[in-house]
């Protein structure tokens, strides 16, 4: 089962997806499918590149929060292997509710914290000129969060980033999922829902 958020790459694009900030429906959608691949024993890859989730009005209004949450604990409790791999940004609990995987894996120069720099630099110091000492204390690079064991692995980008050469990447990606799958599929259901357990309470 495949899972992903797809942010755009032109402007209109990235307007018709809402710059990759999924809505409460958004995640919601996530819920049934993590579901669906739990009843016919499908293991789950999630892909993710979000700033984080919607924070409108409107997705306020229809339980945004609360989707999220329930995101988090369907996954937490799903009977299958997954695997959520951070392919640009992954921001705030918008990112948590589709990466509450037994494996984490990030391209080399992607991102993910618990806010963006800017935002936290606001709370901290009233402004976001602080945003680099923030981007710092926060830990957010690949490189930071696999000292921390906050991720599994680093899959390494071409010269240029992954765009550059989505040939490469999609080979050094398709390794990393087998080869991690592999390993999965060694454990039983309960071993699988006792690691991503065990993986959130040591954070």
């Amino acid at each position: 089962m495949v899972i992903g958020i797809e942010k755009g790459k032109t402007v209109d694009s990235r307007i018709f997806h809402n710059f990759g900030m999924v809505r409460p429906e958004g995640y919601r959608k996530a819920q049934r499918l993590i579901n669906l691949a739990n009843k016919f024993n499908l293991p789950v890859f999630s892909f993710i590149d979000t700033a984080g989730a919607y924070p409108g009005k409107g997705a306020e209004e229809r339980g945004q929060a609360e989707a999220i949450a329930q995101c988090i604990k369907n996954s937490l409790n799903a009977t299958v292997p997954i695997i959520s791999i951070i392919t640009g940004e992954g921001g705030s609990g918008g990112a948590v509710a589709l990466a509450t995987g037994n494996r984490v894996i990030m391209f080399e120069h992607s991102i993910y914290s618990v806010i963006s720099p800017e935002g936290c630099s606001s709370i901290l110091w009233r402004s976001a000129d602080n945003n680099e000492q923030a981007a710092n204390s926060l830990k957010l690079t690949a490189q930071d969060l696999l000292k921390l064991n906050v991720i599994d692995e680093i899959i390494l980008e071409p010269v240029g980033a992954a765009h550059r050469d989505p040939d490469s990447m999609m080979i050094s990606l398709h390794s990393s999922l087998k080869s991690n799958l592999t390993n999965l599929q060694k454990l039983n259901s309960e071993e699988l829902i006792a690691s991503r357990k065990k993986r959130f309470i040591n954070f």
